[in-house]
């Protein structure tokens, strides 16, 4: 095609100050299934936009190896919209962000990107709790014993008392992301006991969000997952006021007054 028969237009168009409203964060692990599949299902459409990347990681899912993760969040976090805001950023493991702790966390994306909400599935489990009125829970994960053992000193730092925690023993969170919906239902069942308030569900590879309405019906009681709460609590963060039907109680209620990041 020759030069001649090339135009410029007469002026440049338009442009909005974003394509999209608000923008969420996602950092999920190399190795995931669920979560960016559980934000296309819950976020409401044209409110915000998820912008993906992924961090590094090597099973078994052992406490070392979570930690491991830590110095790479800020290079995985650079790499959505380099030098544009976020209204929300999620990390998509429930199980490093306990055995890091929030705050350390936070700083590392913080190195990337400041002045950005932070949320961890399991502090956005906290206030979910806290949202709900409830303070006695009982816990359902699929991680080993090891793995699983902080999560309820955790939890209990922060106000909720746990009755019990009952877990898979499974090491490969590819495996995780396999177990059957219906097999979650039943183990969640199980896992509640009858001294508790509510149960959570913890792990962003479960596909237990699908299932949380389900396993509301059965317990009569809360039921609280990871990415449930990971993406109620980013949703509140970026001004996302929406209820959503179909996830739980809990995307229904406003996020309770929060003291940032934990430990």
């Amino acid at each position: 095609m020759g030069a001649d028969r090339i135009a410029r237009t007469a002026r440049l168009p338009e442009l909005d100050d974003r394509p999209v409203a608000r923008r969420i964060g996602l950092v999920a692990l190399a190795t995931d299934h669920t979560t960016e599949r559980d934000f296309a299902r819950m976020l409401p459409h044209g409110e915000a936009a998820v912008y993906v990347s992924r961090v590094a990681y090597d099973n078994p899912t052992t406490p070392e190896n979570l930690a491991r993760m830590g110095p790479r969040l800020g290079a995985a976090a650079a790499l959505i919209l380099p030098g544009e805001p976020l209204d929300a950023l999620y990390y998509g493991c429930t199980a490093a962000s306990f055995v890091m702790g929030d705050r350390a966390v936070a700083a590392a994306f913080a190195s990337a990107k400041p002045d950005v909400p932070v949320v961890t599935p399991p502090q956005a489990a906290v206030l979910a709790f806290r949202a709900l009125g409830i303070r006695r829970i009982a816990i359902l994960t699929p991680y080993l014993e090891e793995t699983s053992r902080p999560l309820i000193p955790y939890l209990e730092e922060r106000g909720l008392e746990v009755t019990g925690l009952t877990c898979f023993g499974m090491e490969d969170d590819r495996e995780m992301a396999r177990i059957k919906p219906s097999e979650l239902v039943r183990a969640a069942v199980e896992a509640a006991g009858d001294g508790a308030e509510g149960l959570f569900i913890s792990c962003t590879a479960l596909r237990s969000t699908e299932v949380v309405g389900e396993i509301e019906r059965r317990l009569g009681r809360p039921a609280v997952t990871s990415n449930q709460a990971g993406i109620w609590c980013s949703m509140r963060q970026a001004g996302i006021a929406s209820a959503i039907d179909g996830y739980g109680r809990l995307l229904g209620l406003p996020l309770p007054d929060t003291a940032g990041p934990g430990r």
